[in-house]
C-alpha cells in the first residue's frame, strides 16, 4: 500500500471509530458496486442508512476535506447508495442518509475529525 493509500486507510479508522461512538451499526466499509464506485462506511443509524464518504488530508495547502463532495461526486454516491438498496433489499423505514467525515491530520497534534450529516 501507497502512502496515500495508508493515509485513507487511517482516516476511515478514524472515521469507523466516531460512527461507532455516536452509536451507529457499521454494516460494510468499502463496499464496490461495479464501476459506479466504493462506498467508504455503510453504516445504521436507528432505522436510517447511512452512506458515509471519508475524506483525509494532511494540514497543508490542500482543500479542506470537508469541501470533497462536488456535486459530481454527490451524484455518484447517490447511485452507489441505490446500488446498496438493490442488492440489500431496498430502503429500510428511515430512508437514506449520505454523510461526509473529514480528517484532517495536523503537523503535530491529534487529528481533527469532523462528521457533516446529509451532505448529498
Amino acid at each position: 500500500m501507497n502512502a496515500t493509500g495508508a493515509l485513507g486507510r487511517y482516516g476511515e479508522e478514524l472515521a469507523a471509530r466516531l460512527l461507532t461512538e455516536a452509536g451507529m451499526t457499521l454494516l460494510a466499509r468499502n463496499w464496490r458496486c461495479g464501476r459506479t464506485g466504493e462506498i467508504d462506511i455503510v453504516a445504521r443509524d436507528g432505522d436510517l442508512l447511512v452512506v458515509c464518504e471519508v475524506k483525509t488530508r494532511r494540514a497543508g495547502p490542500f482543500e479542506h476535506p470537508m469541501a470533497a463532495v462536488t456535486p459530481t461526486k454527490a451524484d455518484r454516491l447517490r447511485r452507489l447508495a441505490e446500488c446498496w438498496l438493490e442488492r440489500h433489499g431496498g430502503p429500510p423505514p428511515g430512508g437514506v442518509r449520505i454523510d461526509l467525515v473529514g480528517v484532517m491530520l495536523p503537523r503535530r497534534g491529534a487529528p481533527v475529525v469532523e462528521h457533516a450529516r446529509g451532505v448529498a
